[in-house]
C-alpha cells in the first residue's frame, strides 16, 4: 500500500503528521512529505489515521 499526497491540496496544517511521525515529515513550512513509498504491512492502521486527519483530503491510500 502507498501513501499519496496531493501537493496541490496540502495547506501544511501538519495534522497528518501527529498519528504518524514515522510516516510522514513535514517541511520547512509545514507541508507534509510522504517519508516511505510503501507503508509497512503493520504500518496500514497508523497510514489511514494519517489520512484520516488531513482537512483538505491531501493525502490518500493507494496500491
Amino acid at each position: 500500500m502507498k501513501l499519496l499526497l496531493d501537493s496541490t491540496r496540502c495547506q501544511g496544517y501538519g495534522l497528518c503528521q501527529e498519528p504518524a511521525p514515522d510516516l510522514i515529515d513535514l517541511d520547512e513550512w509545514g507541508y507534509a512529505q510522504p517519508r516511505v513509498a510503501e507503508v509497512p504491512a503493520d504500518g496500514e492502521d497508523i497510514a489511514a489515521a494519517a489520512v484520516a486527519a488531513c482537512p483538505n483530503s491531501a493525502l490518500r491510500l493507494g496500491k
